[in-house]
């Protein structure tokens, strides 16, 4: 079993999700965060274990998280580019909004061929990451834990770009009438923190954002700029 197409659905999805809880260097997701999002029990999440177990696709132990083998993640990096870029050809070519496409990539990362696959990234430019900030792994297969970025709910204060945004459509569609996207420059003020615009006045009310929105949204540091120097960047 040496293709992503040789896999059947299910097996490609579980071992999407699973690479995908430590691609921001989060803990191996377990066999109850498996069972929540697949919206199944744990003894139908284990038995699925067993098999890609058996195929040489992870380890699988009862009551630890589970781990991928170097075939695993090798395909299920595949599926994760496939999803990324499907739905990067939705946002980009087809108008969909950043919280509509994800059930349809969902959808049509089983059946996506690899020519068309490197058609659909050749026509949008081979683009780094995708419409939720999420990088797309490169056609080699390369990816590395990404550890450079905090959850904005335990961000200090100081001048950060929204790297990703937990791909809930709800939410990314409130997040987005809002005005903070992936890709967006913010700054965490005051005490208890508060989330602006970068280059908002002084005076600009902050972001109205619950607890829930601020954990879902990742950021990474930015160097810091004056009040007076953003002023005048912007004039």
């Amino acid at each position: 079993m040496d293709e992503v197409d040789d896999l059947t659905p299910t097996a490609q999805d579980y071992l999407k999700v699973i690479w995908s809880a430590v691609e921001w260097g989060e803990p191996p997701i377990t066999t109850k965060g498996l069972a929540a999002t697949f919206a199944t029990t744990q003894a139908n999440v284990s038995d699925t274990m067993r098999r890609l177990d058996a195929q040489g696709l992870l380890i699988y132990e009862p009551y630890k998280p589970v781990a991928l083998t170097e075939l695993g993640q090798r395909l299920a990096v595949q599926m994760v580019r496939r999803h990324r870029l499907i739905e990067t050809f939705l946002s980009e070519a087809l108008g969909y909004g950043p919280d509509e496409g994800h059930d349809d990539a969902e959808r049509l990362e089983h059946a996506v061929s690899d020519k068309l696959l490197g058609r659909i990234d050749r026509l949008l430019g081979h683009p780094d990451t995708d419409p939720h900030g999420d990088p797309i792994p490169g056609d080699d297969g390369g990816w590395r834990p990404r550890t450079d970025t905090t959850r904005l709910v335990d961000a200090a204060p100081g001048r950060y770009r929204v790297a990703r945004i937990d791909a809930d459509p709800d939410r990314i569609a409130h997040l987005g009438r809002l005005g903070v996207p992936a890709g967006s420059f913010v700054r965490v003020e005051g005490q208890p923190p508060q989330l602006y615009a970068d280059l908002a006045p002084a005076d600009a009310a902050p972001f109205d954002l619950t607890r829930g929105d601020r954990q879902a949204i990742r950021v990474r540091k930015m160097p810091y700029m004056p009040l007076r120097s953003r002023g005048r960047q912007s004039a």
